[in-house]
C-alpha cells in the first residue's frame, strides 16, 4: 500500500491568478449543455411543464377582466335601472379562474420537482467523476497546486454550478415563455397599446447590456477569488503549529486579509450590479405604466376599448416587465454558472496519467529483483534532476539510499512507484520494465511509510486494516504487536475502537508513525519503502521499531531513504547519492574504509563538540 498525505503546494496566495479576466463564456456553456444531454427526455419533461404551467397563468388575466367586465356593465346597468350584476356568471368566471391557477400550479411544482432532481444528479455526477479523475491524474498537479483549491472546484464550484442551475434553466423557460405569451395576449387585446408599452425594451436591453458588460468579470474573479481564500485557510489550518512557532500570524493574517478584500470587492461588485438591476427596471416599468394608462383611458372613453380588457392590459404590461428583469437576472446566475462550469470542467479536462497498457505484466510471480539501468529525469525537461542512475538490487536486499538534501533520494522512490516515468533508460523488476505493468496492480506490490503520517477520520482498528481491508481483528492486533503499537493502544480510551479525529491531537507524533508502520505491516507487501520511518520517535522506541522492521524486511527487498545513518548500517547495499548520480555504493564497512562522501557524512554526525 503506498501512502501519500496532501500538502498545499507554492506557498501562501500562490493560487489561481489575481484578477482573472473572464474566459470563453460560450465554450463553457457548450460543455455544459453536452454534459446535460444525458438528461435531455427528463428536461424536455420539464419543458412541457414549466411551459403548460406558464400558459395557464398567462390565461388568468384575461379571465378576470372578463369578470370585472361583467361587473361593470352591471353596475352600468343598475345606475341605468336597465338591469344589475350577474353574480352566477361572475362566480362561474371566478371559478374558472381558480381552477386554471391550481393547474398551473400543480405543473409548476411538477417542474420544479423535476428540475431540482436533475441539478442535484448534475452535481452526485460532477463531483463523482472529479473523484475518480483525482485518482487518475499524475502527482505533479497535485504538487504544483494548493490543496484548498482542488477542494474548491468539488465542494464550492460545484454546489455554485448546482444552485444556479436549478435556478436559471427554469427561470429563463418560464420568462421566455410569459414573455411571448404575454406578448400574444396583448396584442388581441389593443395593438396601439402594446407598441406603446414595448417602447420601454429597448431601455431595458440597454440596461442589461451594460450591467452584463461589467458583472461579468466580477464573477469570474469571484469564482477564482474564493479558491484562493481556501487555499489559504487549508494551507495554513493544516500548518498552524508552524505559524505560530515562527509568529507568523501577523502575516499570514495580513496575507489573507488581502486575498479576502478583493474577494470582498468582486462579491460585492458583482451583487451590487446584480442587486441594481431590479430597481432600474421597476423605474422604467412604471414609465411604461404611466405611458398605457393614459393611452387606456382615452381609448375606453371612445368605446374602443372594455373597461376589463383594460385591466387586464395592465396586469399583462406587469407580467410582460417581470419577466425582462427574470432573464436579467437569470443573465448573472448564467455568468455564475459559466465561471462554475469552467473551472469544473478544465479539472476534468486536466491531462490523465494512463492508467493501463496493453497486454500488462502481472506481479504475481515477481521476486524483488529491481534494476536501475541509465535513468535520467526531470521534474522539468530544462532542469534534469537524475543523471544516468544505475544500480542493480538483489531479491531480499536491504538498500539504503543516503545523501544530502537534493540529492534525488525521494525523486527514486517516485520514479519506483511510477508517480512519474523517466525521461530516458529504464526501471526494470525481474526483467520486466515498470512501464509494462498497469499503475494499481504494480503499486500493490510497494509498502510505503512516510515521514510524514496520514491517518483518517475512523478507529484506530480502521486505520490499521487500511493496509488490507479484509484482515481480521486478530490480524490487524498481530500488526500493531509487531509495530510495537499495541501496548500504547491498549492504554487509550475505547483502545482498537478509539476515533482518530482529522488532527489526531491526542496522540504523539511517535504514536501516529507507529500505527502507519504497522499498517504497512499488515499489508505484508513484496516490497518495502521507508522515507525517514523512523524519524518521529524516540531512541529508544526507535531501536524497538528498528527490530520489528527488520523482521518485517527480512526475505524482501526493502528500500530505506535515512538521514540518521545509524539506522542503516547493517543495510546489505547502500546507495550514496549526490546532484542525482550515484557516487558511492557498497555495504557501510566498505564505504567507511573508502573513507569517501559516505565516511564525510556518517563521521559528521557524531562529531562531539567542545
Amino acid at each position: 500500500m503506498s501512502e501519500t498525505r496532501p500538502k498545499g503546494r507554492g506557498g501562501m496566495g500562490h493560487g489561481r491568478g489575481r484578477g482573472e479576466k473572464a474566459k470563453d463564456f460560450k465554450g463553457a456553456m457548450k460543455k455544459l449543455a453536452a454534459y446535460m444531454e444525458r438528461y435531455k427526455y427528463r428536461l424536455l419533461l420539464m419543458l412541457v411543464f414549466a411551459i403548460a404551467s406558464t400558459v395557464f397563468s398567462i390565461i388568468g388575466p384575461t379571465i378576470l377582466g372578463n369578470a370585472t367586465t361583467e361587473i361593470f356593465n352591471g353596475l352600468v346597468a343598475k345606475i341605468n335601472g336597465t338591469g344589475g350584476i350577474d353574480f352566477a356568471k361572475v362566480g362561474q368566471i371566478l371559478l374558472t379562474l381558480l381552477g386554471l391557477y391550481v393547474m398551473s400550479a400543480c405543473m409548476s411544482f411538477i417542474q420544479g420537482f423535476i428540475m431540482s432532481g436533475i441539478s442535484n444528479d448534475v452535481t452526485y455526477s460532477l463531483r463523482q467523476e472529479i473523484s475518480e479523475k483525482i485518482h487518475k491524474m499524475p502527482l505533479k498537479y497535485f504538487e504544483s497546486r494548493p490543496t484548498g483549491e482542488v477542494l474548491s472546484r468539488i465542494t464550492n464550484d460545484v454546489d455554485t454550478l448546482g444552485q444556479s442551475l436549478n435556478q436559471s434553466i427554469t427561470q429563463l423557460i418560464t420568462s421566455v415563455t410569459t414573455l411571448v405569451g404575454v406578448f400574444i395576449m396583448m396584442l388581441r387585446i389593443n395593438v396601439l397599446m402594446t407598441v406603446c408599452a414595448l417602447l420601454i425594451l429597448p431601455f431595458s436591453m440597454l440596461i442589461i447590456n451594460m450591467v452584463m458588460k461589467r458583472s461579468q468579470r466580477f464573477f469570474q474573479q469571484q469564482q477564482a477569488y474564493l479558491g484562493e481564500v481556501n487555499g489559504q485557510v487549508e494551507e495554513v489550518y493544516g500548518g498552524h503549529n508552524i505559524v505560530k512557532v515562527f509568529n507568523k500570524e501577523e502575516a499570514v493574517v495580513q496575507t489573507f486579509r488581502e486575498t479576502n478584500d478583493k474577494l470582498y470587492e468582486s462579491a460585492w461588485k458583482s451583487q451590487f450590479f446584480s442587486g441594481m438591476m431590479m430597481p432600474i427596471m421597476q423605474f422604467v416599468g412604471n414609465l411604461g405604466y404611466v405611458m398605457v394608462a393614459l393611452l387606456g383611458g382615452y381609448l375606453a372613453a371612445r368605446g374602443s376599448i372594455e373597461v376589463g380588457q383594460i385591466q387586464s392590459f395592465f396586469q399583462y404590461i406587469r407580467n410582460f416587465t417581470q419577466p425582462i428583469q427574470q432573464i436579467a437576472q437569470v443573465t448573472n446566475l448564467l455568468q455564475s454558472s459559466a465561471a462554475a462550469s469552467e473551472r469544473v470542467f478544465e479539472f476534468l479536462e486536466e491531462e490523465e496519467e494512463e492508467q493501463t497498457v496493453e497486454n500488462p505484466e502481472h506481479i504475481d510471480a515477481l521476486k524483488g529483483n529491481v534494476e536501475f539501468s541509465h535513468v535520467s529525469f526531470g521534474y522539468t525537461p530544462e532542469k534534469i534532476t537524475i543523471h544516468d542512475f544505475s544500480a542493480k538490487i538483489r531479491e531480499g536486499q536491504k538498500v539504503a539510499i543516503v545523501g544530502p538534501t537534493g540529492a534525488g533520494k525521494t525523486t527514486m522512490i517516485k520514479l519506483l512507484l511510477r508517480f512519474y516515468d523517466v525521461n530516458s533508460g529504464s526501471i526494470q523488476v525481474d526483467g520486466r520494465d515498470l512501464r509494462r505493468f498497469n499503475r494499481s496492480e504494480l503499486r500493490d506490490m510497494f509498502g510505503m511509510v512516510l515521514q510524514d503520517t496520514w491517518l483518517f477520520n475512523g478507529t484506530i482498528m480502521e486505520n490499521i486494516r487500511y493496509g488490507r481491508l479484509d484482515a481480521t481483528d486478530e490480524e490487524v492486533i498481530a500488526a500493531a504487536k509487531a509495530a510495537h503499537a499495541h501496548n500504547f493502544i491498549q492504554t487509550l480510551p475505547g483502545g482498537y475502537q478509539m476515533v482518530l479525529n482529522e488532527e489526531t491531537s491526542n496522540l504523539s507524533q511517535g504514536q501516529k508513525q507507529l500505527l502507519t508502520i504497522a499498517r504497512a505491516i499488515l499489508a505484508d507487501p513484496p516490497i518495502l519503502i521507508l522515507d525517514e520511518a523512523t524519524s518521529s520517535v524516540d531512541t529508544r522506541t526507535e531501536i524497538r521499531i528498528q527490530k520489528a522492521m527488520d523482521n518485517l524486511m527480512r526475505g524482501r527487498t526493502s528500500f530505506v531513504i535515512a538521514h540518521r545513518l545509524s539506522t542503516i548500517r547493517d543495510a546489505d547495499l547502500i546507495l550514496v547519492m549526490k546532484d542525482g548520480n550515484i557516487i558511492e555504493q557498497g555495504t557501510h564497512e566498505e564505504l567507511m574504509e573508502k573513507n569517501g562522501f559516505y565516511a564525510g557524512l556518517y563521521n559528521s554526525q557524531f562529531v562531539k563538540t567542545a
